[in-house]
């Protein structure tokens, strides 16, 4: 399972998803800091779903990330997030 399915999965199974879009951008970022070699250090999430509604910007993302685990979050080096209610 590559990190984007990973990264899926793990959001799925937290939340009830409206909308789920799990970006690969790790290929804009060969060469530069945080690029492992791996093709799968650099991701951008749009998620949208009731779960956030009421929730402050900085709330959304501790969700994502507590979604997400401690394990997958330390080998991504970068996670953009947009997410919405």
């Amino acid at each position: 399972m590559t990190r984007a399915e990973e990264i899926e999965a793990a959001l799925h199974a937290a939340f009830t998803p409206r909308e789920l879009e799990v970006i690969n951008e790790s290929g804009h970022h060969a060469g530069h800091a945080g690029d492992d070699g791996s093709g799968e250090s650099h991701f951008r999430v749009r998620i949208a779903a009731q779960d956030f509604a009421g929730t402050t910007r900085v709330a959304r993302h501790r969700m994502v990330h507590r979604a997400l685990g401690p394990e997958l979050v330390a080998k991504i080096h970068a996670l953009a997030l947009d997410v919405s209610d």
